[in-house]
């Protein structure tokens, strides 16, 4: 192999990497365009390590061995993005692409480019139009997004869920913050979905029944 196709499989790896970076940067997730590019570079590297590096060593040579490391090892750096806020938890995505990417810079470094760019090319289609089509479900599918500001005290998320559940109302995500609005008072985030039957006014009216809610806004 020559120094320039080592040049030329280091930079579409750093690209498609980027590329993937820049829509996980844009959402200001943990692991960003520069985390990307690095994952993606050093996989390659190392593939190429991998097939070209030992070629004058006597004995079997499996390429396949090095570039597994790869793989085990960029679930540490996964978990890293991973984090749990109150009952939800975020990061899975970023983490995902995280390990995708590094199999796209496996691919490059093999010379692999097609696999590496289709690749490429579905993952930023999941990331950026699939998230749309999500959205666009949740809305048609009767999903709304409430923030409350409560009392901080011991059972109010079972009050709430108490009043949820007589409507009939399945509460699809929650997220408590540890950050006092003000002294006493905690905010809380749902995202519920609501029967056809139950309305967003009946919902609001019944959690501002409850003891030491301040507030329920939808957002």
């Amino acid at each position: 192999m020559t120094d320039l196709d080592l040049v030329i499989r280091l930079s579409v790896s750093c690209f498609l990497g980027g590329l993937i970076g820049l829509e996980r940067e844009g959402l200001n997730r943990p692991a960003g365009f520069r985390t990307h590019v690095l994952v993606a570079v050093g996989s390659t590297l190392i593939m190429l390590i991998s097939i070209y590096g030992f070629l004058g060593v006597d004995g079997p040579h499996d390429p396949a061995r090095l570039a597994a490391q790869v793989v085990s090892g960029i679930g540490f750096l996964g978990a890293g993005t991973i984090m749990k806020e109150g009952l939800s938890i975020k990061g899975l995505t970023t983490a995902a692409s995280l390990w995708v990417v590094a199999a796209i810079g496996l691919a490059c470094g093999a010379g692999f480019y097609v696999g590496a760019v289709a690749t490429t090319l579905l993952v930023y289609i999941t990331l950026v139009f699939f998230t749309r089509i999500e959205r666009y479900y949740l809305h048609r599918a009767n999903y709304v997004r409430l923030n409350l500001i409560m009392s901080d005290q011991a059972g109010q998320l079972g009050r709430i869920g108490t009043a949820l559940g007589r409507r009939g109302v399945s509460v699809r995500n929650i997220c408590t913050s540890h950050v006092q609005v003000e002294e006493g008072r905690v905010q809380v985030q749902l995202e519920v979905k609501l029967p056809s039957t139950v309305t967003l006014l009946q919902v609001i009216t019944d959690l501002l029944d409850i003891p030491g809610m301040y507030s329920v806004d939808e957002t």
